[in-house]
């Protein structure tokens, strides 16, 4: 099954500075504000079966949506890995599941806060705080990756393991890789 993962940053007042997302089959691809294209987006989207998040469908794709008219939710089947995270008794942001559960990261103490940061620091022309922020955009999109084989929501990199929708297994159902709970 094909898949993608989407991840946005945003400034202090939600308006989108970066959109990222990672196909396995096909790598990253990541769009700096102001050159969002809702085509570019989707050409790469093409053939995708499942789209996946953390906290997407309260964050993510209603601001894709309101800010570029593309309606990924209708568009492509969703799974948010925030609810699979918590049916696992895992809660809190990604960093702190990804912590939980031994995924690494470079951008090791960047966050939400920060990205907003670095976004006002590149638009005064800081040196490296875009490298910076697009390098946390990536992690968070291919973490997610990561995330979904640890949860058993994909297996082998290719094969749903879990079913696919809004609902999410049981707590107590679906072990995470490893025993962790």
């Amino acid at each position: 099954m094909r898949r993608a993962y989407v991840d946005v940053e945003t400034d202090e007042m939600k308006r989108l500075t970066v959109i990222g997302l990672f196909r396995p089959d096909r790598g990253t691809r990541q769009w700096v504000r102001p050159n969002f294209s809702r085509l570019e987006l989707m050409n790469f989207l093409t053939d995708v079966e499942l789209l996946m998040s953390y906290n997407g469908a309260r964050f993510d794709l209603p601001l894709i949506k309101d800010q570029l008219g593309a309606d990924l939710e209708r568009l492509f089947r969703h799974r948010d890995l925030m609810l699979d995270c918590w049916a696992n008794n895992l809660y809190g942001g990604l960093k702190k599941v990804e912590g939980r559960l031994g995924i690494h990261r470079d951008t090791e103490g960047v966050d939400g806060w920060q990205a907003v940061r670095l976004w006002h620091a590149h638009r005064r022309g800081e040196a490296g705080a875009l490298d910076l922020l697009l390098r946390y955009n990536r992690e968070d999109i291919e973490n997610l990756e990561a995330l979904a084989l640890k949860l058993g929501v994909v297996s082998d990199g290719r094969i749903p393991a879990a079913p696919v929708g809004d609902s999410v297994p049981a707590p107590g159902s679906a072990p995470i890789a490893g025993g962790i709970r």
